[in-house]
């Protein structure tokens, strides 16, 4: 492909003896009986658009070189054979072409039989070649299925916005997305309705541009930049970032005369190739990478050579310059020039895609020269989207079309755009005012102090204000969950809106963390089967996020004790009986924190709160975390229990009256029963707590500096052996001795 691609940059290089070896290669070694699935776009372009172009600069070079007299058409042979592999894709109901066609089997292939969808680009991207190969060959099957697939995508514009989607199904005409703009999916299918305009005279096409032109620069065009909007609802961006092949557009406002919008958009593209060394696939409204990779594309390029031959504005050399040493130094290899995988860090993939001699050295090499330095006079032709040479001339080999101006279908305003004087232009007077576009807004700085997902309380008054500020809208779904959607459009502004979704990525972000943290996150709540005995049994409790956290070794052993009033909303809470103690409350009619502030308040050394919801349990549903309202003012252990749980716990307590139980985290239960599981008779391993072992203050100012350690642990237990300290301090926690006899258990 690469090959066939490339090859006509040859004959503006001027190197017409590596041209004559290539074409001969290419007849000699290229065919298309293949039993492989290709894109119909980009053989169209790159392929098919490749062998004509060298078809036509042959015969050029033939007629005024006096060379390759050999030649007698096989390339445009070779073009017309794979046009035809090519034509079972537009067996479609609407006449838009299939994305991908099999070039033996067409579209009998298995793996295309689901095949459905195509970009708004994909099925506007055939005209000129196929024109230029029905008028060539003779055939006007190929003219005749790019005119019907133009028409038919016409027809599917917005009629209010008359702007297009990116993805259709190719069978019913449904838009699949409906973003509009004019970068990847969309480009060049505006490129080739001037285009064909230009190479064929046939002046619907100039009609359906400007039609479409105009649009663009009322709803997606912001200034200097070029944002996606909702081709139903122009008003609304559908993105927050660019993507480089928007490139393209100066240099298309360029061929439509439109030059004062090309000059501000190239200098906004500039600063951010400066920024970052290359333009990046895809950057944000300000100006931050969005994806990193960088294909050497050439559309900045292209746009660079159209602006500097429609002013002549050395500005524009002094960009090519800038850019040919940066690829000189970044992306030159032995081989080759290697694409960049991410351009801050200038990490190299192994490839180079065939635009890159097609396309991006050839407007290179364009810009720099003069043109008598050239073997053809490049204003003869029409550049296509793949930088291919179609002549003028081809207009004269037959059009088919008819004259749309004597149709009634448009009006006569669709031709009063004019083309303003490019001699009188200064570009100058354009850039200055954004010479510091990127270096004045970037970084951007927020309004305000910007809310992260990881501090959202959804029982805060302003945290819910900001997030319907950013475009989230926050639904409950019941159990205390909720559910959020962010749309750019219903954001109270466009900073608002990147905030937005910022946020929702961090959420996502959260989310997967939560699912696989879940079991280092459950809580136990534990009991012995009765007062004798040591075998334990653990129910699931799930964590909050406020109060003590029980992570690692840490618990809290204490006598359980029913709340009244049950729900505990109402203080304060009769001290003398909870005091000491962990308290048993119920959910509802209050938030979790502020029956966690009563708790503690009465002087409880911990809190389980039961679930309200009759038969919910841990087993069928997801950990609950309980949140909290942003103060983090609670010292205590709270934990959350399901319905099926608490009530295992609630007939235990029913049946004993006074019971005692543990909170810690789950994972810890296991690994302490299987300790004691393993351990042998004559040295059992014991679990010892204290009586004072809790002080909830002590135990929080603790866990937010550095926590207690094994080391810790195992000085306090010599202390204790050697009938020392026998405190732990005031950190909650685990400690394994060997016990010896009864008289150090009673010491202990």
């Amino acid at each position: 492909m690469t090959l066939v691609d490339s090859v006509d940059t040859l004959v503006l290089l001027g190197d017409l003896d590596e041209f004559e070896k290539a074409v001969k290669l290419i007849i000699q070694d290229v065919q298309f009986d293949s039993d492989i699935i290709v894109s119909v776009f980009e053989t169209n372009i790159r392929m098919i658009g490749g062998l004509l172009s060298a078809h036509i600069l042959t015969e050029h070079i033939r007629k005024n070189n006096g060379v390759m007299l050999w030649y007698n058409g096989e390339m445009l042979e070779m073009a017309r054979d794979l046009g035809y592999r090519l034509l079972p894709a537009f067996n479609t109901s609407t006449g838009l072409p299939h994305a991908k066609v099999n070039l033996r089997h067409g579209m009998k292939d298995e793996h295309l039989k689901k095949s459905r969808e195509t970009c708004t680009a994909c099925a506007g991207t055939i005209l000129l070649e196929f024109a230029a190969l029905s008028r060539l060959s003779g055939d006007p099957v190929f003219e005749a299925l790019a005119h019907t697939a133009m028409d038919a995508l016409w027809k599917l514009r917005h009629r209010g916005s008359d702007l297009m989607g990116t993805v259709l199904n190719v069978h019913s005409g449904d838009w699949v997305r409906r973003d509009s703009g004019v970068g990847a999916g969309i480009d060049s299918y505006y490129e080739y309705l001037f285009k064909s305009y230009v190479l064929l005279g046939d002046d619907k096409y100039l009609v359906r541009f400007n039609r479409h032109y105009n649009a663009v620069m009322k709803y997606v065009s912001e200034g200097p930049m070029l944002l996606d909007v909702l081709m139903h609802r122009p008003h609304a961006k559908s993105r927050n970032f660019m993507d480089s092949l928007l490139a393209f557009w100066p240099g298309l406002q360029v061929l439509s005369g439109d030059i004062k919008p090309a000059v501000q958009t190239h200098e906004m593209l500039y600063q951010v190739m400066q920024m970052h060394t290359f333009i990046p696939e895809a950057f944000t409204v300000d100006f931050q990478i969005h994806w990193a990779q960088h294909h050497l594309r050439p559309e900045f390029i292209e746009s660079t050579y159209f602006l500097f031959r429609a002013t002549g504005d050395h500005h524009y050399l002094q960009v090519g310059k800038k850019a040919l040493k940066t690829l000189q130094k970044y992306a030159k290899v032995p081989c080759g020039y290697a694409a960049v995988n991410d351009v801050r860090t200038g990490k190299h993939e192994d490839r180079m895609d065939s635009f890159v001699l097609s396309e991006t050295f050839k407007y290179l090499y364009l810009l720099f020269s003069e043109p008598q330095d050239l073997l053809v006079d490049v204003d003869e032709f029409v550049f296509t989207t793949e930088a291919h040479l179609l002549p003028l001339t081809i207009a004269q080999l037959g059009n088919a079309s008819f004259n749309f101006r004597q149709s009634g279908e448009h009006n006569v305003l669709d031709f009063m755009r004019t083309c303003p004087n490019s001699n009188r232009f200064l570009p100058e007077t354009v850039r200055k005012p954004l010479r510091n576009l990127i270096t004045g807004s970037c970084p951007r700085p927020l309004s305000g102090k910007r809310l992260r997902a990881l501090d959202f309380q959804g029982s805060n008054a302003d945290h819910l204000r900001a997030i319907y500020d950013m475009g989230i809208t926050m639904v409950s779904l019941g159990d205390g969950k909720v559910r959020l959607f962010h749309s750019f459009y219903n954001a109270k502004s466009p900073e608002d809106g990147e905030m937005g979704i910022i946020f929702m990525q961090e959420m996502l972000e959260l989310t997967k963390m939560q699912s696989m943290n879940q079991l280092a996150q459950l809580q136990a709540v534990a009991y012995a089967l009765d007062n004798n005995s040591n075998d334990w049994i653990a129910l699931m409790a799930g964590p909050s996020h406020f109060g003590t956290e029980l992570a690692g070794e840490r618990f809290v052993e204490g006598e359980l004790i029913i709340s009244i009033p049950f729900r505990a909303c109402d203080g304060p809470l009769n001290s003398a009986d909870i005091s000491g103690k962990i308290l048993i409350v119920e959910r509802g009619d209050c938030t979790f924190v502020s029956k966690a502030r009563l708790a503690e308040a009465a002087g409880a050394i911990a809190l389980i709160v039961c679930d309200n919801v009759p038969g919910s349990s841990g087993e069928t549903q997801p950990m609950f975390a309980m949140s909290g309202d942003g103060t983090d003012d609670v010292s205590i252990p709270v934990v959350f229990m399901y319905s099926l749980e608490y009530n295992k716990l609630g007939a235990v307590l029913k049946r004993k009256q006074k019971m005692s139980v543990r909170l810690m985290q789950m994972i810890e239960f296991k690994r302490w029963q299987l300790e004691k599981n393993s351990s042998q008779p004559t040295t059992a391993k014991k679990l010892y707590t204290t009586e004072d072992i809790i002080d909830p203050v002590s135990l929080k100012k603790k866990d937010q500096t550095s926590g207690s350690t094994v080391s810790e642990m195992e000085s306090w237990t010599e202390k204790v052996q050697k009938g020392g300290d026998s405190s732990p301090g005031n950190v909650a926690t685990k400690a394994t001795a060997t016990s010896e006899s009864d008289e150090f258990k009673e010491e202990l």
